[in-house]
Order: C-alpha cells, then structure tokens, then sequence
C-alpha cells in the first residue's frame, strides 16, 4: 500500500509538470474511459497542479473520476457535457465483458454523495450507461464562463492579457471500462 502511494504521488507530480500550472485548462470534449487505475493517476494529478477542468462534450466511464478526484472549485461545465455512468468490467478467460463487482464499489464510492444518490435513484450502477446531462448536472456543477470558453480565452490573450492556457484533452482509448 505503501510503495502504491510513493507510485501514485510520483505519477501525480510528473503529471503535474507535464501538464502546467493552476492557470492551465483540461478541456474534456471526447472521453470514452479507459482503465480506472489510469485516469485515478490522471485526475490525482490534475488536483494536485490546481487545473481546470472543462467538461464540454461526453466524459464517460472511467473518465466520470473526475467529479470525485478533483474538487468542485476546479470543475466547470458546457451546455454541451455529457457524463455516462456504468458498471466497471474486465474481461474473463474467453474474452466476454463480466461487471466487477469489487470495481464497480470502487468507482461508485470515488463519486461524491450527490452524485451517488443521482446514480442510486436510477438504479445504481449497471452494465447500461446512465446519463447525466442538462438540468441534472448543472445542478451538480457550474457552468464555465468568461477565460473557461476558448474564443474569450483567445481574445484575451490578443489584447495582452492571457487568462489561461487552454489545453485540449481528447482521449485516445475507446474502451468504457
């Protein structure tokens, strides 16, 4: 448990180098999920480095770690998020998906309580993804303004008075893990 902490601390640090400072923008726009222990790394670094995050189209999955690994104050949110929630899985012997029951706690207790309960009160976590969207997660989270929308980004940094840097994240796995 010890060494996994010194690797996850580690990770976190190199990520947080790797990707700027707090004034830096994660712009999550097409993000299927992946591996929990991958974006668990991701997203421990992302709180560390104090980034932004803009969810501003699909974050599924894995990728939904997000909303219990980063704190609020760093989260915004577009007209255009959408977050899909499912029950973790892997693969057996002859290749079929199974849920991983253990897995699947992980993921549902990284979520916060609001979101737990939205989750419960459409039947908890199972192998069909569940949508949050609209109303429902601009409840949840609000909405980016100002420097958070690339165009005023842009045009403030034109004028000389650069607010963020605005760094584009499109997942490259396509597996919903």
């Amino acid at each position: 448990m010890r060494m996994r902490l010194r690797i996850v601390v580690l990770a976190a640090a190199v990520a947080a180098l790797t990707f700027g400072s707090a004034n830096a923008t994660m712009r999550i726009s097409d993000d299927m999920g992946g591996l929990m222990t991958e974006y668990a790394s991701r997203f421990a670094a992302v709180r560390a480095s104090g980034e932004k995050v803009v969810i501003d189209g699909p974050c599924f999955s894995a990728c939904t770690m997000l909303l219990g690994m980063v704190p609020r104050e760093q989260v915004c949110i577009t007209p255009r998020a959408v977050l899909g929630f499912h029950a973790a899985w892997n693969f057996d012997e002859s290749g079929r998906r199974v849920t991983s029951t253990s897995a699947t706690r992980a993921l549902y207790d990284v979520y916060p309580a609001r979101v737990r309960s939205w989750i419960a009160h459409r039947g908890g976590l199972s192998p069909q993804m569940k949508y949050m969207r609209g109303r429902d997660l601009a409840g949840m989270y609000p909405m980016c303004g100002g420097a958070a929308r690339p165009t005023e980004a842009a045009r403030a940094h034109h004028r000389g008075r650069h607010t963020t840097r605005p760094i584009e994240y499109t997942a490259s796995a396509r597996s919903a893990r």
